[in-house]
């Protein structure tokens, strides 16, 4: 069995191109550059040339292949409604080039932002059409699929997937933890955010590949709720600094952008995941990542 995943070069992608080759599927992976195309052979894949820009590409890539799975997303934040635009014409093209098939065809999709302040999200939660406040469109994209008859799942990553090489929220958190010399929360620090690793997320993706056609939503959340002030205090002490709760008027001095994520509190069920994919966590939780896993090699200068 043939799979291609598009992102295979990134953070999750890679993950995911290794869990499939290590239990015996064969990976077409989509390369932007030679340089990924490299570490895809290094990895035992087969290459696509092309991108989330090419659809051609993802036409290609999606009609050679038995499965497919979407982790391919331009993480721009200054272009970030382009970003989700251009996210949502690619699941839209997958899905047209597989319509009628019954391919399994896994979508990346996030947690953030679902749900109420503080109440679990299960995985039957509807995620809200996108907005101009947050534009992301993949849960919508993959539900319209499934409702002309394209069965699409759709995995739910949450806001930190953390292991070695991380460039995501996390990271982002240190480096203004450096630059403002201080690590911070909101308040009292009690909002929530979930976590995974790296290697669970990716085994998640196999095992709803492997579970085969729906239109499923699934969380890969290893934890369910991490407090941000344990994050921030977790920083404040990898990096040697203070640890502060930062005052309403000082919140966006401090996070800038990121300020809505900050904020966030979304705790998560994964107990339909575990029930429907015999999915169980095993790696390390985000605070033990954070300090075991290269998070902070770089001194504070």
């Amino acid at each position: 069995m043939q799979v291609f995943v598009t992102g295979a070069t990134g953070f999750v992608g890679s993950a995911v191109t290794a869990e499939l080759i290590a239990n015996g599927y064969r990976v077409l992976g989509l390369a932007r550059s030679q340089r990924g195309a490299d570490q895809l052979v290094r990895m035992g894949a087969q290459v696509s040339r092309g991108d989330l820009e090419a659809p051609e590409t993802l036409r290609e890539g999606a009609e050679r292949c038995d499965a497919i799975i979407h982790t391919g997303f331009i993480h721009d934040f200054a272009r970030f409604a382009w970003a989700c635009a251009l996210d949502k014409a690619a699941i839209e093209t997958i899905g047209a080039a597989i319509a009628g098939t019954q391919k399994p065809f896994i979508v990346t999709a996030g947690l953030a932002g679902l749900g109420l302040p503080g109440v679990p999200v299960t995985e039957d939660v509807i995620a809200p059409q996108p907005s101009d406040a947050y534009p992301r469109a993949s849960d919508s994209a993959a539900r319209a699929l499934t409702a002309r008859g394209i069965p699409t799942t759709i995995m739910r990553l949450p806001p930190s997937v953390h292991g070695r090489g991380d460039h995501g929220f996390v990271p982002m958190l240190i480096g203004l933890a450096r630059e403002q010399r201080r690590a911070a929360y909101i308040g009292d620090g009690t909002n929530v955010w979930p976590a995974v690793h790296v290697a669970d997320a990716a085994r998640a993706y196999r095992l709803a590949m492997e579970r085969g056609p729906s239109g499923d939503a699934f969380h890969a959340a290893g934890e369910l709720g991490i407090p941000f002030r344990d994050i921030a205090r977790t920083i404040a002490d990898g990096l040697g600094l203070p640890c502060v709760s930062l005052a309403p008027e000082e919140v966006r001095g401090y996070f800038g952008w990121f300020t809505g994520f900050a904020r966030m509190d979304h705790p998560a069920s994964t107990d339909i995941t575990q029930r429907a994919l015999g999915w169980q966590p095993m790696g390390p939780g985000l605070l033990d990542d954070m300090r075991g896993a290269g998070y902070f090699a770089a001194p504070v200068s």
